[in-house]
């Protein structure tokens, strides 16, 4: 399920839905988690975890507390990852590569939901250890926030960018 919100300008992605039952005396009682993340696509993004009794409110929820917990990851070119990078988070292992222009994104589920809402265009992705969307999205979160842009590299080495960034020819 996907979202586009125009007054805000940030898409609302949802990754996953989870039944949680609770047996009590007259029977069971059913709620649900849902699993959200949400974007500007243009390196801002938030992720959240929320439960409710119905659906519709656990998103609401989610989308809410995510908007909330936005955070900035510097992007190259506004298309692509700066360096190829490994995220680990609890069991959700991690690797994501750098691509050239025209590639696309090549990744699975919850971690194509991040890098669409982030707005990266161009990234291969390989989800390594488990496949439960809460830990992939968490060690993708930490891969991201890992990476140094060539603006915090110059800042850490008293150097100019262009020192830094290798010229193209």
């Amino acid at each position: 399920m996907e979202k586009f919100d125009k007054n805000n300008e940030y898409l609302e992605k949802l990754v996953h839905i989870n039944r949680i039952t609770k047996v009590v005396k007259g029977g069971r009682r059913f709620g649900f988690s849902a699993l959200v993340v949400v974007g500007n696509q243009n390196g801002k993004i938030g992720i959240a975890h929320a439960k409710a009794k119905q659906v519709p409110d656990a998103i609401k929820k989610a989308n809410e507390l995510a908007r909330r917990k936005l955070i900035h990851i510097p992007l190259r070119e506004g298309r692509t990852i700066h360096h190829d990078i490994y995220g680990k988070d609890g069991a959700g292992k991690i690797k994501l590569r750098a691509a050239p222009k025209g590639t696309g994104i090549i990744a699975g589920g919850p971690v194509r939901a991040v890098c669409e809402v982030l707005g990266i265009k161009d990234i291969v992705a390989k989800s390594l250890g488990t496949a439960n969307p809460h830990n992939v999205i968490r060690a993708c979160i930490k891969a991201l926030l890992k990476q140094n842009s060539p603006k915090n590299i110059s800042i850490l080495r008293n150097k100019k960018i262009s020192e830094i960034i290798e010229k193209r020819g």
